[in-house]
């Protein structure tokens, strides 16, 4: 894929982050994020990330962004309207961060196929280790901000993802891709962005056998 307009599948976190800088990379131009929301909470699904953060994000890639809000009941119903509402401005191909779980890959593809939109996945059956190696080669700064806790331990919640905490992670027999939902990041900084996004890293929270960690845009403090 090269020369084409491309609307994202935007978590905020480091796959679709490396899946958008990738599609830039090939000659392609970023022209829509989108983002579901959990449908009655101000966060995003899965990251749990506030709307100013994805905000901030979009602002600094200056592409703009789309929300939609779904429970995982009206989840396949606000994909495909998405999709179609990319169509309608003129983007006819989506791309995710998809690496190697195939049952989600053709879920995506036979959704963006109802209304005619193609799907790209840059990451496709690429090493996981070789692609977090790329991300961070490529001057990427991500943080964890949510465990799952039933998967791996709580304590790494809140540190940046590195070769390091790849490695203590990988000598625990836990996936440092986080691919089967073990953690999610929110990208902070890197070639996609103009500027990097200040964000402060608060509270955490329990839910459900995951810890959360607060996330929200660092404000400048006056010294009048």
């Amino acid at each position: 894929m090269t020369g084409v307009k491309f609307v994202t599948s935007w978590s905020g976190g480091k796959d679709s982050a490396l899946a958008t800088y990738r599609a830039i990379q090939e000659g392609n131009t970023p022209a829509m994020l989108w983002t579901m929301f959990e449908k009655d909470q101000p966060h995003s699904k899965s990251h749990a990330l506030p709307l100013e953060i994805v905000q901030a994000q979009a602002k600094q890639m200056d592409v703009p962004l789309m929300i939609r809000k779904a429970d995982w009941a009206g989840y396949e119903m606000q994909f495909i309207d998405a999709m179609r509402v990319s169509k309608a401005h003129g983007i006819h191909k989506a791309v995710f961060g998809d690496i190697d779980l195939e049952d989600h890959l053709l879920w995506v593809q036979s959704m963006c196929a109802k209304v005619g939109m193609e799907t790209y996945h840059p990451l496709w059956e690429e090493p996981r280790r070789k692609l977090l190696e790329e991300f961070i080669a490529e001057d990427f700064e991500a943080y964890v901000i949510v465990v799952n806790t039933k998967m791996m331990p709580a304590k790494f919640l809140g540190r940046r993802f590195t070769i390091e905490l790849m490695n203590e992670l990988e000598a625990l027999g836990i996936d440092s891709c986080g691919e089967s939902g073990e953690f999610h990041t929110v990208v902070v900084d890197g070639p996609i962005f103009k500027e990097r996004i200040p964000v402060k890293m608060s509270e955490t929270i329990e839910k459900d056998g995951y810890v959360f960690l607060k996330c929200e845009l660092e404000r400048e403090t006056s010294t009048d």
